[in-house]
C-alpha cells in the first residue's frame, strides 16, 4: 500500500452497510473510484474526511473528468438539491 507523506498506515475497523443512494450518483461515484483504481468505499472515506475539515476533495483535473461522467450517466443534481430528494414509487 502506498504511505502518504511517509506516514505510517492507521489501522480502522471497517463495518458493512447498507447506504441507499441516488442511481445516477452511485454511478459517477463508481467511475471515479475505477479511475482512482480504489475502492467504492475508499472514495466515500476520504471524501467525508475532507468535508468534516472543509476541504474539497477532489483536484480541478479530476473535477473535470466527474462532468464527463456526470453527462455519460445523466446527473443533474447539484448540492442544492440534497435536501429536496424525494424516493421515487415503485
Amino acid at each position: 500500500m502506498t504511505k502518504v507523506n511517509n506516514r505510517p498506515d492507521i489501522e480502522v475497523e471497517r463495518v458493512q452497510t447498507g447506504v441507499r443512494l441516488e442511481k445516477r450518483l452511485l454511478k459517477v461515484l463508481k467511475a471515479v473510484a475505477e479511475l482512482k483504481n480504489m475502492s467504492l468505499g475508499d472514495l466515500l472515506e476520504g471524501v467525508v474526511l475532507h468535508a468534516f475539515e472543509g476541504l474539497a476533495p477532489f483536484s480541478a483535473q479530476t473535477l473535470k473528468e466527474i462532468e464527463q461522467f456526470k453527462k455519460i450517466y445523466g446527473l443533474t443534481l447539484k448540492a442544492s438539491d440534497s435536501h429536496q430528494l424525494k424516493e421515487r414509487r415503485k
